[in-house]
């Protein structure tokens, strides 16, 4: 019996590229949180450097049991890297300024149970998730994202000298015209492992620019992990437990719309106790990000973009990715090589690779009958609310914190619409009557 792509494995040196190249993708994305969490805390560098090797080992285990599974009970076993999800950052520092910092590795714990509690309640509305509405949210997810990714190419203070500096937005776009070059002109392999190869050029091409630090590779040591509880026994106090909680929901949410937009890149669509496997191993990320001092994981959309992009469907290729992200969180002077890739060489691809989940959604959305019936008005009442805080990150900032906890996402507030519309329209008293919005 012929296998399933998605469980085909590869020659080793072609995985490891492979795997090398989802985690170039991810890894700017991923420390950005402990990087932005400890400098909001006011953290020392080394504790920081901690933050982040913790990160790295969580989403690595996290990737490891979402591509290879463990029974019937986690990891959906797809190609799916796992990275530390950005909708925790403004809940952690609220958190942590209020209670401490136990007390925000106590309410992660406590999030992560209760998302092993409801990954399989919630797996089983995938059936609400139609393209109808994780079309509308991969859309969403992928326009949301460009904007970090300019910022990674920008810079992220508007006040600082170098900010939008031509050479840096040069340097970025001839990144981008390198992966449209590789796609365009090679072939097999070579295709496939294009965004990696112009990441490659970039960082050589950044070198006499003084754009690369080395100096932090020969300061990192060859072992550091914090030990569990670092910051101290962990308490629960019921506020911070509640927002975490909430934190969870929209980390599953999130997950959802892009476990669900793999199974279709790989023709291998997730069922409700697939899904429940993949929701479960965020569970288990916050569990463990809880005991180790790290984060939350979800699926990265940027990896999603890559499978689309690269039409390479292995799973395995994914677990190679989870293998090296624990080996960069065990030793911190990989990490730190890895670091020093310059930003506007990564944000160039990520760019393209937020722009191919917003793909997706767009092919997911040609699968939807527009015709007599209210489909055009759903998409557009959840895209235009739900990019609202994308383009005015502050919308929600005079309302109590659960609710800017909610409506800071983009993700969720689109999730919330396009579901809660879907059902309005299309569930409850549904009937077929001309399109409102359908041109004459």
């Amino acid at each position: 019996m012929t296998k399933h792509p998605v469980d085909e494995g590869l020659p080793a040196g072609r995985l490891t590229l492979l795997g090398l190249q989802h985690m170039s993708i991810m890894y700017a994305g991923s420390v950005a949180v402990p990087l932005i969490v400890g400098s909001a805390l006011k953290l020392d560098p080394a504790t920081i450097g901690l933050l982040v090797n913790a990160d790295l080992l969580v989403a690595g285990i996290a990737t490891l049991i979402q591509a290879v599974g463990i029974g019937k009970v986690l990891g959906i076993r797809l190609p799916v890297v796992a990275g530390a999800t950005f909708s925790v950052v403004n809940p952690m520092i609220l958190i942590a300024s209020q209670y401490g910092l136990p007390a925000v590795y106590g309410a992660m714990l406590a999030s992560g149970v209760f998302g092993l509690l409801i990954a399989k309640p919630f797996a089983k509305m995938i059936r609400f998730f139609p393209p109808l509405v994780s079309g509308t949210l991969l859309l969403v997810i992928g326009v949301s994202l460009v904007g970090p990714g300019a910022a990674m190419i920008a810079g992220h203070d508007s006040s600082a000298p170098d900010y939008a500096a031509p050479s840096h937005i040069a340097l970025a776009f001839g990144v981008i015209a390198l992966v449209v070059f590789f796609t365009r002109v090679l072939r097999g392999f070579a295709n496939q492992v294009g965004p990696l190869l112009a990441l490659v050029i970039g960082l050589v091409v950044a070198v006499p620019m003084g754009l690369v630090h080395g100096d932090g590779i020969g300061d990192a040591g060859w072992f550091g992990l914090a030990s569990p509880f670092h910051f101290g026994a962990p308490t629960f106090p019921i506020a911070a437990v509640l927002s975490m909680c909430v934190v969870m929901l929209v980390t599953f949410t999130e997950s959802t719309a892009d476990l669900i937009a793999v199974g279709e890149i790989t023709g291998r669509p997730p069922t409700d106790a697939d899904l429940a496997r993949g929701l479960a191993t965020d569970g288990v990320s916050a569990v463990l990000g809880g005991v180790m001092n790290s984060f939350p994981d979800t699926a990265f959309a940027q990896n999603v973009g890559l499978v689309q992009m690269t039409g390479v469907r292995s799973r395995w290729v994914a677990a190679v990715t989870g293998g090296v992200l624990v080996l960069m969180g065990l030793v911190p002077k990989i990490g730190a090589f890895i670091a020093a890739i310059p930003e506007p060489v990564i944000g160039g691809v990520a760019v393209v690779m937020f722009a191919m989940v917003a793909a997706v959604g767009v092919q997911n959305l040609r699968k939807v009958e527009f015709s007599g019936n209210h489909n055009t008005f759903v998409v557009a009442v959840a895209l235009g609310v739900g990019l609202l805080p994308a383009f005015v990150p502050d919308f929600f900032k005079h309302f109590p914190t659960w609710l800017q906890t909610i409506g800071g996402s983009p993700i969720t507030v689109t999730a919330f619409l396009a579901f809660s519309l879907n059902l309005l329209f299309n569930h409850l008293g549904q009937r077929r009557e001309p399109d409102l919005l359908k041109a004459p």
